[in-house]
């Protein structure tokens, strides 16, 4: 998910894709640890995504 789709989302709906991000997270982990992903580097996607999806609740609360 790009910068901009997120500044394009209401707050209450990035806090639902970050519970979402973070619970897909926590899955794959578990999955790669009993068997490989076919891409690992989806565990690193998932990373930047929910630490975007942070930053920009952050921002926003600064802001106001």
């Amino acid at each position: 998910m790009k910068t901009s789709e997120i500044k394009e989302l209401t707050t209450a709906e990035i806090q639902e894709r970050l519970a979402t991000e973070k619970e897909q997270l926590v899955r794959m982990k578990l999955n790669h640890s009993i068997s490989p992903l076919d891409n690992p580097l989806q565990i690193r996607e998932a990373r930047k995504t929910i630490a975007r999806l942070e930053t920009e609740l952050r921002q926003r609360e600064l802001n106001n």
